[in-house]
Order: C-alpha cells, then sequence, then structure tokens
C-alpha cells in the first residue's frame, strides 16, 4: 500500500543542506527505504510503502534537527542516521546528542555535540581497537579521554594510559634543553590539560602519583603489555610503521585502545611512512576494531577553523588537480617524441 506525507521547510538553506551535492543524502534515503523524495510547495513530499515512508520521515526529521543544531551534515551522517532507524532507534537528534559521557569535576556534562561524535562514542563503547580520523577540531581525543575516565571510574579498567610520538615539527627530543621529562612536557601537555579540565588538578595529582594515570611519549610502551587499562594514543599520525606495530601489540587482557590522529598534519621525516596511514589499509574490516572518520563538520571549535580547513582542502585539490595535468601533458609529449 502507498503512502503519501509532507514536511513543512520554510528555511531554503537548510533544504539545500539536506538534499546535499547532487541531492547525495536524499538519494541515500530513497534507496535505503524504496522511497521518493520530491520537493513540494516549499517543503518535501515522500511517496512509497508505509514502513519505508515512516521510517523516512524519522530520518528527515533527524536530519533536520542535526542541521539546525551542527549547521552543516554529510553522507556520514546521513547514513549514521539511516542505521539507527534500520536498527530500531528513533530517537530526535537531540536526544542521541544529549547522551552524556561523563561530568568534569566542575559537574558540567560531557556529551557528543555532532552526529560524528555520536558515531565515534557508539564504536568506542562496541570495539576493543577504535581508529579516531579527522581534522583539527573534531573532539577525537577529548571523547576518548572522556570514554576512559568514566572507564576508571567505574573499575572497568585499572589504569589510564596516555601516550603520543614525542616527534612534532621537525623537532628532535635531543636538541631541546632539560632531562626527560622536561622534554617530553610540551608534546604532552594538550593531555595533561585534557585531564585537568575532566578530573581536576587535586584528583588528577593524586592518580599521576599512584601510577593509576599515566602519560608517557610512545618510546616508553616498548616491552610492555598493558593489561585491564584504558590506553589512548593520541597523534598516531606521527608514528612509524614499526612503532604502531609494537604499539598495537602491546594490549592484554580487559584492556581496550583508541588511537587518534589526522593523516594530513604528518611531521615525520621526508621518507618515513605514518604507521597510522598504514594500520588504516591493513586492519580495515578487522572484527573488534573499527575505524571513524570526522569530517570538518564534526569541528567544534571556533567556526573559522572550519572554513580554514575547507580552504586547505579546495587548495589540496587543485594542486592535485594540477598535478595530474602536468603528468598528463609530459607522458604526451614522450609520446609525440616516441
Amino acid at each position: 500500500m502507498q503512502e503519501t506525507f509532507e514536511i513543512g521547510i520554510n528555511d531554503p538553506r537548510m533544504l539545500k543542506e539536506l538534499f546535499g551535492y547532487l541531492d547525495e543524502n536524499i538519494k541515500m534515503i530513497e534507496k535505503a527505504f524504496e522511497v521518493t523524495i520530491v520537493q513540494d510547495n516549499g517543503g518535501l513530499k515522500v511517496k512509497g510503502g508505509e514502513e519505508g515512508c515512516h521510517k523516512a520521515q524519522i530520518v528527515l526529521h533527524n536530519l533536520l534537527e542535526a542541521i539546525q543544531r551542527q549547521k552543516k551534515i554529510d553522507k556520514r551522517d546521513v547514513g549514521y542516521s539511516i542505521d539507527l532507524v534500520n536498527d530500531g532507534i528513533e530517537d530526535s537528534i537531540n536526544s542521541l546528542l544529549d547522551d552524556v559521557i561523563v561530568y568534569t569535576e566542575m559537574g558540567r556534562p560531557l556529551r557528543p555535540k555532532t552526529l560524528g561524535q555520536k558515531r565515534y562514542l557508539d564504536a568506542i563503547r562496541s570495539n576493543d581497537v577504535v581508529f579516531g580520523v579527522g581534522p583539527a577540531g573534531t573532539g577525537k581525543t577529548y571523547i576518548a579521554m572522556a570514554n576512559a575516565v568514566k572507564a576508571f571510574k567505574e573499575k572497568e579498567v585499572n589504569r589510564i594510559i596516555l601516550t603520543r610520538p614525542a616527534v612534532e615539527a621537525g623537532e628532535n627530543l635531543g636538541f631541546l634543553p632539560g632531562d626527560l621529562q622536561m622534554k617530553v612536557d610540551p608534546y604532552l601537555r594538550p593531555l595533561y590539560d585534557a585531564l585537568f579540565e575532566i578530573l581536576g588538578q587535586d584528583a588528577f595529582g593524586k592518580y599521576l602519583e599512584k601510577g593509576l594515570i599515566e602519560v608517557a611519549p610512545l618510546a616508553y610502551m616498548r616491552g610492555r603489555t598493558l593489561d585491564n587499562a584504558y590506553v589512548i594514543l593520541d597523534e598516531a599520525q606521527n608514528t612509524t610503521n614499526e612503532q604502531m606495530k609494537m604499539f598495537l601489540t602491546r594490549l592484554g587482557y580487559g584492556s581496550k585502545a583508541i588511537i587518534t590522529g589526522d593523516v594530513t598534519q604528518i611531521d615525520l621525516p621526508r621518507g618515513k611512512q605514518s604507521g597510522l596511514k598504514t594500520v588504516l589499509r591493513i586492519l580495515d574490516g578487522v572484527k573488534g576494531v573499527d575505524i571513524i572518520r570526522l569530517g570538518r563538520t564534526d569541528i567544534v571549535r571556533h567556526p573559522l577553523v572550519q572554513r580554514i580547513i575547507e580552504a586547505y582542502e579546495r587548495h589540496d585539490r587543485e594542486l592535485e588537480e594540477k598535478g595530474k595535468e602536468k603528468k598528463n601533458e609530459d607522458k604526451g609529449e614522450d609520446n609525440a617524441s616516441s
């Protein structure tokens, strides 16, 4: 039996965002639920089977809520919303994004702020190894640390271990002043700052002194087995293939590993392969491992950050296209000369 329902949308910008580039978002919904969606009198008209129309209506309302809340959506958001409805989860986006992870020392609730962050949070809860990949400001590390604190407080793990490779901006630790702790502190400072905010300085200091929280450079992980621990590897794009393999094979019983990074911000010396880029190919599809890719729609910093990242992406695409054109021109000249 064919059903028809209408959704009124008064804002042309929201309608444009909902449809997406070349209507790709709407096409995904039509394909998922075997419905037809068309613009009609400043809104939408959906036609199809009763069940398909019902599910499409929920997804459309959720996406419109998401656009109101986070201004933009992308194909990942649409796919996530479709999956939720197919799994029988018909909550509104607001209720999904009001999923509190943990409360800070000051009583502030920490929760996902975008659909991408919610998808990342769900993956962390369901898998022992999760890769959170995306640009700066998408909450990759912060959400992982909030989950680590929650697991620690609820005694799911005995300790939290935070680590990152001490290779950034071409600097070598050997040339920095001070003892080893002074050398690595600048690289680990972002992790300290986040924990201060979540736990409070007194609690953080107490746990650090007892060894229940460890913040250390990646080199310290070699030769260890990390049992009953919540381990977060930050800035993983700056690991080598050997370091990434070493880290992943440290995981012991009752442990969880979250690996975060941005593959567009690699600071390794020229000629060194990023262990993160390699492992994303190797472990794709492996049971118990999930890879969540966050994008510019998940950026929760100053709005200008999103526009800056978009500008860099356009620049990179232009360079790539020019490189392809130059390659084709060179190939044409070679063929002509032969």
